[in-house]
């Protein structure tokens, strides 16, 4: 006898970053606004005005530059501070709602609804919730597996008839194959424009196609990673919430620069930067690396510079999540790379082969100051984690400038700063 039906609810908050930006700009409700990436390169968040005069997601800013000014677009740099803090309080709300839940991404959030009624009244209630504390638009999908929960979700955005909630378990057999005949293979969550391409060969156009078509020949063209999506789709879950994010095997940080580096201390500075940030995240997770990766790239748009595109790994002498260990090694690859006549527009680290830090075999010559070290970072740490990020620092990270990020549109740090606060 099977159980009852799964109840998995996405909780999507409708044009994030744009939203964000709004809440603290009630003037900005009619607006149309866009905004952009690092470096203000591209569109990463539309508001419907925007949508609806033509802007696509991924846009390059110079291609819509002039439409912006035609129409009057408002365009914003990306304020992470202000979105992460954003994030965090939409996300308590919602976890609040039930024992299991995934924070999928900054804007979405999956909750375990099964066994509760009255779904349609608590998703309204959620929603409203979510915007009287937060000011955060958000729609709820609700479906029996994580795929159908995000097309759900996508019906909810699109349909305003749904007012903002849609229940995919709600639809007779008829209507599920209805909608979904209606709806472009591309919605599917995991099948990019590759993906979109390959199936047509199929005559596979829709998600209802893909949901009906022949099994074991998708898994021979495709991979079990598509047949696990036509079995989510077909009702059958096959991808589990996760409560607790599994440890990264690889962490990459990595920036482009707001103009062009010609100088090796200039690299190094931001490199100690970028080391600072990926050493943190591998200690949030009791994680230690052995192996570390650097790399440069000059501006390939540029055709009419000498092109480089250096990289280095190295196998660490044993494993660590040291800072400042870390930081000499990135500092000399980083010397070893480096060639002058160059303009370097982009550099990263990468930590890899990562273990637990429980799992690392010990060394006894260096055990006292290992022991040191690792009081250090924690002290460190707790300090940034308390005061902001980099208040504490190592003493190359910082000390040239010069490459840091364009962000000539940003708006106030509105949560996260006591000097921007807003005055009412």
């Amino acid at each position: 006898m099977s159980g009852p039906i799964k109840q998995l609810a996405l909780i999507d908050c409708n044009n994030f970053y744009v939203s964000c930006e709004r809440v603290f700009r009630p003037d900005l409700s009619k607006q149309a606004i866009v905004v952009l990436s690092n470096n203000d390169g591209c569109v990463v968040s539309r508001s419907n005005e925007a949508k609806a005069l033509g802007i696509k997601m991924g846009q390059p800013w110079f291609e819509v530059k002039n439409l912006a000014e035609e129409k009057n677009i408002l365009a914003l740099s990306s304020n992470y501070a202000l979105y992460a803090d954003m994030s965090n309080r939409v996300m308590r709300i919602l976890t609040g709602y039930a024992p299991e839940h995934e924070i999928y991404s900054i804007d979405e959030c999956f909750v375990d609804l099964t066994g509760q009624t009255k779904l349609r009244e608590l998703s309204y209630a959620m929603r409203e919730r979510v915007i009287g504390w937060t000011g955060i638009p958000v729609c709820v999908g609700i479906g029996p597996t994580k795929t159908l929960a995000k097309l759900a979700n996508h019906i909810a955005k699109k349909h305003p008839r749904s007012k903002g909630v849609f229940n995919f378990n709600d639809l007779t057999t008829e209507q599920q194959q209805r909608i979904l005949s209606r709806l472009p293979v591309n919605e599917v969550w995991g099948v990019g424009s590759r993906i979109t391409a390959r199936l047509a060969e199929y005559k596979i156009h829709t998600v209802q196609e893909l949901r009906e078509f022949h099994t074991p020949t998708l898994r021979k063209e495709f991979g079990v990673t598509l047949e696990k999506t036509q079995r989510e789709l077909q009702g059958t879950s096959c991808i589990a919430l996760e409560d607790i994010a599994s440890p990264k095997q690889q962490i990459i940080c990595s920036r482009s620069f707001g103009k062009n580096v010609t100088e090796l201390h200039v690299l190094q500075d931001a490199l100690s930067t970028f080391v600072a940030t990926a050493a943190a995240k591998l200690r949030s997770q009791h994680s230690h690396a052995a192996m570390m990766q650097v790399f440069l790239m000059t501006n390939r748009f540029r055709q009419d510079l000498p092109q480089y595109h250096p990289s280095w790994v190295l196998p660490l002498p044993r494993p660590t999540d040291d800072s400042l260990e870390l930081n000499r090694y990135a500092a000399w690859m980083a010397e070893q790379l480096w060639k002058p006549g160059y303009a370097y527009k982009k550099a990263g680290v990468m930590l890899c082969e990562i273990t637990q830090a429980n799992q690392r075999q010990g060394d006894l010559l260096s055990q006292e100051v290992e022991t040191k070290h690792a009081s250090l970072m924690g002290a460190l740490d707790k300090l940034n984690q308390r005061y902001g990020r980099s208040t504490v620092k190592v003493s190359t990270q910082g000390m040239t400038g010069g490459w840091e990020m364009r962000q000539e549109r940003k708006s106030p740090a509105y949560t996260t700063d006591w000097w921007n606060m807003p005055v009412v």
